[in-house]
């Protein structure tokens, strides 16, 4: 009895023991599924985060800080270089044709011709800037003007040399229509700049700026002009012209003076009569019945 009874006791302990051990694997096999929910949404989690790096062009962790601070730098570097290579528009530098002017341009406006020749590279890189930086609608009147003055008187300059010797822009064949620069997508001659682009600026001292390399012509400034001074060198040029006797002669009742002033009369009477225009910038006082005649004209050189 106590043997079945023992034997009886051993079978239920291996019994209870086998179904622990299967509740135990059981247990594990629930706790390995929880377990593996876990992972696989951590899994999906890293997939997914993945998938929104690789889209913003991010790298995994080990690089992240890199490809985050090295992209946009790469990016700013080369704006600057296309800014920089860019050219330059509004308020554009006449600084080389400044320095060309002062060198070989006299006070009285007597034009060094073969000093211009012995810097033609330099006068062909301001060209060159003029070709890249036509005027655009964005800038201002006095920015127009100071480009299209020097850009006549240089291309007149050039025009000289291109013939040098002579002894006067008239030995040139059609010396104002030739085609001879390029600015922008478009070749111009003398007459287009000055009569379809200057004259229509409504501003008539642009004929005491402008200069046909001759005598009779205003003088030369040796100082390119500018948008910041171009008021004052309008005005300068203006009256100096007025005021030189070679030119022009003026007193209170007669007046012997440029034939400008009868080539272009409608544009010096625009706000008023020629007299009107003389007297604001002459120091005579001009009568309006003054006696008028125009001076030959000297197309000689202005060397």
């Amino acid at each position: 009895m106590k043997s079945l009874y023992f034997i009886l006791l051993i079978f239920c302990m291996l019994s209870c023991s086998g179904t622990k051990k299967a509740i135990t694997t059981t247990d594990n096999s629930s706790t390995v599924v929880k377990a593996e929910t876990p992972i696989t949404d951590t899994v999906a989690t890293r997939t997914t985060k993945v998938i929104k790096l690789t889209d913003s062009l991010y790298v995994p962790e080990d690089k992240t800080d890199l490809e985050i601070n090295e992209k946009p730098l790469v990016k700013e570097a080369s704006t600057t270089v296309e800014q920089s290579n860019k050219p330059q528009a509004k308020g554009f530098n006449h600084g080389v044709f400044n320095s060309l002017l002062k060198k070989h341009v006299s006070e009285k406006g007597n034009v060094d011709y073969p000093g211009f020749k012995a810097d033609y590279k330099k006068l062909k890189s301001y060209f060159s800037e003029l070709n890249q930086n036509v005027p655009e609608d964005s800038w201002s009147k006095n920015e127009t003007l100071a480009y299209w003055i020097n850009a006549y008187n240089a291309f007149t300059i050039d025009l000289i040399l291109k013939n040098y010797p002579l002894n006067s822009i008239k030995d040139i064949k059609d010396p104002w229509d030739q085609r001879l620069w390029k600015l922008g997508n478009k070749w111009y001659n003398l007459n287009e700049i000055e009569h379809e682009i200057l004259r229509k600026m409504d501003e008539p001292r642009i004929h005491f700026a402008i200069v046909c390399a001759s005598f009779s012509c205003p003088k030369l400034q040796n100082e390119a002009f500018v948008a910041s001074q171009m008021e004052a060198q309008l005005t300068k040029a203006t009256k100096e012209f007025l005021a030189d006797s070679d030119r022009n002669s003026i007193t209170s009742d007669s007046i012997e003076i440029s034939k400008i002033f009868q080539w272009f009369a409608k544009d010096f009477k625009e706000n008023g009569s020629l007299i009107d225009f003389l007297n604001t910038y002459t120091e005579v006082e001009i009568s309006d019945n003054a006696k008028k005649r125009f001076k030959d004209y000297n197309w000689d050189l202005n060397d």
